[in-house]
């Protein structure tokens, strides 16, 4: 990948001006499922040891050791052959034999531009209100729990595209590492993410990943009281015989500029590391290397891996040159990963559906 080669200047610089400490053997144990050579790790690994070495000019203190992390195609599979969120609502509108001759015709609308999308590869614009809207109005009356266990059946469903692994095993095994390392280091993980809370929740909940879901912002959803009816919040007074459900209203997309307000609402101090992969992870990315008090560091995956991931290379040189561009640590999914969903786990190409 051209655009990889030319991004090594920019991550070994920062490598260097973080820390010139050498990559322990504990670290090198931790991320082992990173290539000895790959820029991002040895960045990562040289940021983390300045971070916590009281004697080191990079030295932060550990509450303010905060790390964002995009999800879908950051931590796990993004689109194959959709977003996971797109694929519960189809699910739900579709399939579900409970939801069956329910779904409004709104949610039959949002499923068939869906399908259409992924059979022409032509984006739809405002799409990602209108499947908010979808997941709102398709899950209305749930309580939360409710929501939550619904996605463990879902997960426990074959991976599209995949032989070997169910919907909620599809994380990417090195960034799973990531994360434990940085937790191991004193470094508190958020997950911040475009994806509704409540469905974030339900794919973290009994999985890989330590998440609590403290630690989990999402798009968001209304909640109403069982007995509140449309009486306001403001108003309503919570009793002993209510219960909290979903109440069917979708508030907010959890995007770009969304990404950075909600980090200041919910986290209240600026992360010193950004995790993501596309242009909706920007915003957070910038936030976080932005006249910070502390050493920080963005970092974006870029899909060139077309074999073992369904990888896309024009999205990845596109990334390569925003990489380039703003400053962020690029890390290739081809080069930079020994393996990605671990053994056991095999992609079906194309030309094998």
């Amino acid at each position: 990948m051209k655009k990889y080669f030319s991004v090594l200047l920019t991550a070994c610089m920062i490598f260097v001006l973080v820390s010139c400490a050498s990559v322990k053997g504990n670290s090198g144990e931790a991320l082992n499922l990173w290539t000895n050579e790959a820029p991002a790790k040895n960045a990562l690994v040289s940021f983390v040891e300045a971070a916590t070495d009281k004697n080191n000019p990079g030295y932060i203190p550990v509450e303010r050791r905060i790390a964002v992390f995009d999800m879908d195609g950051t931590l796990l599979c993004e689109t194959d052959m959709d977003y996971f969120d797109h694929l519960l609502l189809e699910y739900r509108v579709l399939e579900d034999e409970n939801y069956s001759g329910k779904a409004s015709e709104f949610e039959l609308s949002v499923v068939e531009k869906m399908l259409e999308i992924n059979e022409t590869s032509s984006p739809v614009g405002g799409m990602d209100v209108e499947h908010g809207i979808g997941v709102a109005t398709a899950f209305k009356g749930m309580t939360p729990d409710e929501f939550i266990s619904y996605i463990q059946d879902f997960k426990n469903m074959p991976m599209p595209g995949y032989e070997g692994m169910k919907r909620g095993e599809c994380f990417y095994d090195p960034m799973v590492q990531v994360v434990e390392y940085l937790q191991k280091n004193g470094f508190t993980v958020y997950i911040v993410s475009g994806t509704d809370r409540f469905i974030i929740r339900g794919i973290f909940y009994n999985n890989t990943v330590d998440i609590p879901f403290s630690r989990i912002i999402g798009s968001d959803v209304s909640l109403v009281a069982t007995g509140q009816g449309d009486e306001d919040g403001r108003t309503y007074t919570f009793t002993a015989d209510d219960q909290v459900l979903l109440g069917g209203e979708f508030l907010i997309k959890n995007l770009k500029m969304n990404k950075v307000s909600a980090i200041v609402r919910e986290i209240g101090v600026q992360p010193v590391l950004s995790f993501g992969n596309s242009t909706g992870d920007a915003a957070m990315a910038n936030y976080v290397i932005t006249d910070n008090p502390y050493p920080s560091l963005a970092f974006m995956l870029c899909c060139d891996d077309l074999v073992r991931e369904n990888g896309n290379e024009a999205k990845a040189d596109k990334m390569y040159s925003l990489c380039e561009q703003y400053g962020w640590i690029p890390v290739s999914m081809k080069n930079d990963w020994t393996t990605i969903y671990g053994e056991g786990v095999t992609r079906i190409m194309p030309q094998d559906n």
